[in-house]
């Protein structure tokens, strides 16, 4: 995984020049869970059907023009690896801020399933 490489391909997009924002999310694993456990690592499984419908979805919104991902799936992860890095270039911050957001969330939910390992 690369988020460097993500950026690098989104600038070679037929589109750049239309571009105004490239934002960047990096999830890494944390050292506890949501409820406080001391977690020692984690695995993320991927519905590649419900991750491609998610992009398709929000690459429709105005002003958007490039959403890449990359996940390490099916990977023992300790704490402080990278999980999943998510890159939208859009040509307004406004745009490009929500649709991060919402595309984010949306694999969050729907996408990605996460066993967490616990110390």
């Amino acid at each position: 995984m690369n988020i460097g490489n993500l950026i690098d391909t989104i600038k070679q997009h037929p589109d750049f020049d239309n571009v105004g924002m490239i934002l960047c999310h990096n999830g890494v694993v944390r050292s506890t869970s949501r409820n406080s456990r001391k977690v020692s690592g984690l695995k993320i499984r991927v519905n590649h059907e419900k991750l491609r419908h998610v992009i398709q979805k929000y690459k429709k919104r105005p002003g958007i023009i490039e959403i890449l991902i990359q996940i390490a799936e099916n990977k023992d992860l300790s704490v402080g690896d990278d999980v999943m890095f998510l890159v939208v270039a859009g040509d307004i911050r406004d745009n490009v801020i929500a649709t991060l957001k919402d595309t984010l969330n949306d694999i969050k939910t729907t996408v990605t399933d996460k066993t967490e390992f616990f110390i």
